[in-house]
C-alpha cells in the first residue's frame, strides 16, 4: 500500500496538461469515484491494524496533493483564457516594431533648433488661406504669374480662397497683429499646381524666417545665413549670395552653399560648379511693412525661406521627391540612426 501511495505521489507531482480537456481526464483518473486514489481508499480496510495510522496519513497527503495540483492547473488555464479575452486579434502580431521619424521631420526639427538658438520663435498659420495674406499683403502685383490658376490651387466657387503657396502668409498674419521686434520662423506645408515627378510635387514643405526691428541690415542677414549653413552642413561650409528678385524683398538674393558632397571641387550633383542653391532671402520690402501696419521709416527687416525637401536632399542625397510621401517603410527605416 505504501509503495502504491509513493508511486502515485510522484505521478501527481509531475502532472501536466496542455488544455482543459487533458486536465479533466487527469481529474477523472485520480480523483473520481473510480479513480486511483478512491481505489486505495477502498483497499484501506484490508490494511493491518498496526499500519492504519501511517497509511491513513499518507493517503490523506496523496489526496490533498492531487486536489491542489488539479486546482493549480485549472487556475492556470482560467488565467490564460482571461488574458486572451483582452487581446485584440485584429492587431499586428507581437512584437510590434518601433516606427522611425520621417526624414522631413528630422530636418525640420534640426532647422527649428538652429534658429531657436538664434532667438527665433515658431509661428504657424492656416494652410487654406486668402489672397490678401498670400499675395496682396506681400507686394505681389495683380498680374504676377503666381496668381494664375496653373500655378496655384484656388477654390473655384471662392476665387479669393486658395491653398497657400508659401509660408510667407504666416509672416503677414504675424505682422498685422504684432509690432516689432518680430523674430519668427514659419514651418509648414505648402501647395502648388505642378506635375508630380522625381524633382517636383504638388505639395512640399517650407521653413521661412522673419526678423523686423530697428536698424536691421543685410549684414545681419548674411551672418545668420552663414551660421545656419555651418550648423546644418558642417563648419567648413561656405556660402555665396547672388542677386535675385522676389516681390516681398528688396534687395533680394539666392544663397548657395559649397557642395557638401564634393567639398566644392565639382561633381554631377552640383553640376561641376562646386555650389548648390538652398534658399532665397532679402530685406523686407517697405511696401510689405506698410501693408501690414509697420512703419517702414522706423523699422527694417530681413526674410528668408527654404524648402525642407531641398535641405533633406542635400543632407541625405534622396534623388526622388516622391519617396517622401509614399510612406515606404523600407525607405523610412534608413533614417533610424538619424535622430
Amino acid at each position: 500500500m505504501i509503495a502504491k501511495i509513493n508511486q502515485l505521489l510522484q505521478e501527481v507531482e509531475a502532472l501536466k496538461a496542455a488544455n482543459a480537456e487533458e486536465l479533466e481526464a487527469l481529474r477523472i483518473k485520480y480523483l473520481s469515484k473510480k479513480g486511483a486514489i478512491n481505489e486505495l481508499m477502498t483497499d484501506f480496510r484490508n490494511v493491518a491494524a498496526d499500519q492504519k495510522k501511517e497509511v491513513g496519513m499518507r493517503l490523506n497527503e496523496l489526496k490533498n496533493k492531487a486536489q491542489e495540483k488539479i486546482a493549480a492547473l485549472k487556475e492556470q488555464f482560467e488565467s490564460q483564457d482571461s488574458d486572451c479575452e483582452d487581446i485584440d486579434l485584429t492587431r499586428s502580431a507581437y512584437p510590434i516594431p518601433l516606427g522611425t521619424r520621417h526624414p522631413l521631420s528630422i530636418v525640420k526639427n534640426e532647422i527649428i533648433d538652429i534658429f531657436g538658438r538664434l532667438g527665433f520663435s515658431i509661428a504657424e498659420g492656416p494652410e487654406i488661406e486668402d489672397d490678401w495674406h498670400v499675395f496682396s499683403a506681400l507686394n505681389f502685383p495683380e498680374d504676377h504669374p503666381a496668381r494664375d490658376m496653373q500655378d496655384t490651387f484656388f477654390i473655384e466657387s471662392h476665387p479669393d480662397i486658395l491653398l497657400r503657396t508659401h509660408t510667407s502668409s504666416v509672416q503677414s498674419r504675424v505682422m498685422e497683429v504684432s509690432q516689432p521686434p518680430i523674430r519668427i520662423i514659419c514651418p509648414g506645408r505648402v501647395y502648388r499646381n505642378e506635375a508630380i515627378s522625381y524633382r517636383a510635387h504638388c505639395f512640399f514643405h517650407q521653413v521661412e524666417a522673419l526678423y523686423v526691428d530697428k536698424n536691421v541690415s543685410f549684414t545681419d542677414l548674411k551672418q545668420v545665413l552663414l551660421l545656419f549653413a555651418k550648423e546644418m552642413f558642417g563648419a567648413d561650409t561656405k556660402i555665396r549670395l547672388r542677386p535675385s528678385y522676389f516681390p516681398f524683398t528688396e534687395p533680394s538674393a539666392e544663397m548657395d552653399i559649397s557642395c557638401n558632397i564634393c567639398g566644392g571641387k565639382g561633381c554631377p550633383f552640383c553640376k561641376h560648379t562646386g555650389w548648390v542653391e538652398i534658399l532665397g532671402c532679402g530685406m523686407v520690402d517697405p511696401n510689405v511693412l506698410e501693408s501690414n501696419g509697420i512703419d517702414s521709416k522706423v523699422y527694417s527687416g530681413y526674410a528668408l525661406g527654404m524648402g525642407i525637401e531641398r535641405i533633406t536632399n542635400l543632407k541625405y542625397q534622396v534623388k526622388d521627391l516622391r519617396m517622401f510621401s509614399e510612406n515606404d517603410t523600407r525607405f523610412l527605416k534608413e533614417f533610424e540612426a538619424a535622430y
